[in-house]
């Protein structure tokens, strides 16, 4: 079986000088066939299958706002486009599609390439430039199909809140959270939703938490909460905006440690979910990071060395992990 990707690049669905703008995907669009991947058609989601995440009157407030035009509708900012509402239900159902394909064994992996992104939009509301949870209502078409259990893996430099809201009451489904703490969007701490334990985990990072933090957050962290929690599923939120030379943050990856991190979750799916993982697009803003990182992860699902075009080993000395390490471990009584 091969690795499969679909791509959604929305260009009509951009706003003057926003950074989540088409223009993210220029640097690595014309290199997509040479990733030893498949492309695959996404088919746009259906309302029914969008409001497994979300309120009935949100989606239908999201087209009705669209239908009046380019314009803002949160202060992150978050804005819509006279094609946003297409283009976020083509962005799902992209996500649908590669989740399809590897749970019926016609994908031995897949990479969702989408905007807009959808890790910030909880039930009732869009915000942090995302319209639809893209992966939440994967994990829901995951369960629909027959899986038990589903663990969501977020790496992106910003809190996933929007995943985290949706999943709280469901012990079907679990989340783990990597984000620098202190931005947008401001939740993520460590004791949220305390009847969750064990199952909702938040790992808030210092600025600069760099390669090594990583490493062991997938040692000491997402090991044994798969091991715990035995999804039969791994979905992963990869934000390359964790990249050190992102404008918006500075969590401090580098290209090398995106590629490490992601063939760690690899091997955690072969491990724990008999290989079925999705990997779909949040955040990054910057081109050739995001470019360099879509190259990262297509080297970690393929199962190739990495072609590092990038020469971005972060400058800047990685913060300290032991104190909140021990945190979580005591929180979570791992």
């Amino acid at each position: 079986m091969n690795t499969l990707y679909t791509f959604v690049p929305s260009k009509n669905h951009f706003y003057t000088d926003h950074p989540e703008r088409p223009e993210r995907f220029e640097f690595f669009e014309n290199k997509l066939d040479s990733y030893g991947a498949e492309l695959i058609q996404p088919t746009s989601a259906t309302v029914d299958e969008v409001a497994r995440v979300h309120k009935r009157q949100m989606i239908k407030s999201i087209e009705e706002v669209c239908k009046q035009g380019t314009g803002i509708i949160d202060y992150a900012p978050t804005y819509v486009t006279e094609t946003s509402y297409d283009d976020a239900m083509l962005a799902a159902g992209g996500v649908l599609t590669c989740t399809r394909a590897v749970i019926n064994n016609d994908a031995k992996n897949a990479f969702a390439i989408v905007r807009p992104p959808g890790h910030h939009a909880e039930p009732h509301k869009a915000m942090g430039f995302c319209l639809f949870n893209n992966i939440a209502i994967a994990t829901h078409e995951a369960l629909t199909m027959g899986m038990k259990k589903v663990m969501v893996i977020d790496f992106d430099a910003h809190h996933g809140n929007g995943t985290q809201v949706a999943f709280k009451e469901d012990e079907r489904l679990g989340f783990i959270s990597t984000h620098q703490w202190g931005i947008y969007p401001g939740s993520g701490w460590i004791s949220d939703y305390p009847h969750a334990k064990k199952r909702i985990v938040n790992v808030p990072l210092h600025a600069y938490a760099g390669d090594k933090t990583f490493a062991v957050i997938c040692d000491e962290i997402f090991n044994p909460m798969l091991k715990l929690f035995q999804p039969e599923m791994l979905f992963v939120s990869v934000g390359f905006d964790a990249h050190w030379q992102d404008p918006l943050t500075s969590l401090g990856l580098s290209t090398q440690g995106y590629y490490q991190v992601s063939k760690k979750l690899v091997g955690l799916a072969e491990e724990f979910c008999n290989g079925k993982i999705v990997f779909v697009l949040e955040g990054g803003y910057d081109s050739s990071v995001v470019g360099h990182g879509v190259g990262a992860v297509f080297s970690a699902l393929t199962n190739s060395p990495l072609v590092n075009e990038a020469h971005d080993v972060s400058p800047y000395q990685e913060a300290d992990f032991d104190i909140r390490l021990n945190e979580i471990r005591k929180w979570h009584g791992l």
